[in-house]
């Protein structure tokens, strides 16, 4: 009887623990998000996103990849939402009916980096299209995302208003993400674009100098978009929507100006009072 009653209380204690849990599991939604690896690199991702799951006790599963390929992925319904930084992809992504609700987020700025010893001579400039004219002219190494990313994008537009770009053993085009590229040209003693956020992250391990800031040119937005639902019906909208909604509230905002790289203020909030509507 002592045996029969002590399974019984065993049994009641798990059904009562069951039933305790099996509402928590049901009630967590699975947020998946594509991004780019400066939201990664960075650290920012790991700081912010435990702030919003435990406010909302959803969970969001991050791909960082480039941009290009980061809207890819929400224009096969593979995420439910997109954080990304190329504001005129962004815009043909909505244009064509794969995402809504389109919001600013945040913005950084691009740099061009190199070896402390500069052979290029760009050190202090402040006009980043003359500097990759002199980085052709001097037959540097210039390491290129090369990923279609929002840094690739950028940077192939300065290409293009240059009217030139490095030739053979002089451009590497990557096919990698800003922190790897970041070391490659730390090894190769190259010069490479890179948002700021990640270059501090990685600066310690790379040695490389800021050859190149503060041209207005050189300003990197961010936005957030949620994959449309009338497109993919499985989507987990809701989700995206509690995302977007945090990350562009008063409390969300606040948590990107508190994040630091090594002391500094590497993101700045830019989300709009008319966000709401997507605006």
């Amino acid at each position: 009887m002592r045996l029969k009653r002590r399974l019984s209380l065993f049994w009641l204690s798990a059904l009562a623990c069951i039933s305790l849990v099996t509402p928590l599991a049901q009630a967590q939604s699975v947020i998946k998000m594509s991004t780019t690896t400066s939201t990664e690199n960075s650290g920012l991702l790991n700081y912010l996103l435990p702030k919003f799951e435990a406010k909302t006790g959803s969970r969001v599963q991050v791909i960082a990849v480039g941009t290009g390929k980061a809207l890819e992925l929400a224009k096969n319904g593979d995420v439910d939402v997109t954080l990304v930084h190329a504001r005129p992809s962004e815009d043909k992504f909505v244009a064509e009916g794969h995402g809504v609700n389109r919001r600013d987020v945040m913005y950084n700025d691009f740099i061009i980096v190199g070896p402390s010893d500069d052979p290029a001579g760009i050190k202090g400039s402040k006009d980043v299209l003359a500097a990759m004219k002199k980085i052709v002219d001097s037959k540097a190494k210039f390491i290129s995302r090369g990923d279609n990313s929002g840094t690739d994008q950028m940077e192939k537009n300065y290409w293009k208003q240059v009217g030139t770009q490095p030739q053979g053993s002089s451009y590497v085009s990557a096919g990698m993400g800003m922190g790897e590229v970041l070391t490659m040209a730390s090894e190769l003693k190259a010069y490479t674009l890179t948002d700021r956020a990640t270059f501090n992250a990685y600066r310690a391990k790379t040695g490389l100098a800021v050859e190149v800031e503060g041209d207005p040119r050189m300003f990197n937005p961010y936005g957030i978009i949620a994959v449309n639902p009338a497109k993919y019906k499985d989507i987990n909208y809701k989700g995206a929507m509690q995302l977007i909604d945090w990350i562009t509230s008063d409390e969300g905002q606040r948590q990107i100006a508190q994040f630091r790289v090594e002391g500094q203020q590497v993101f700045f909030p830019s989300a709009k009072k008319d966000n709401a509507q997507g605006k």
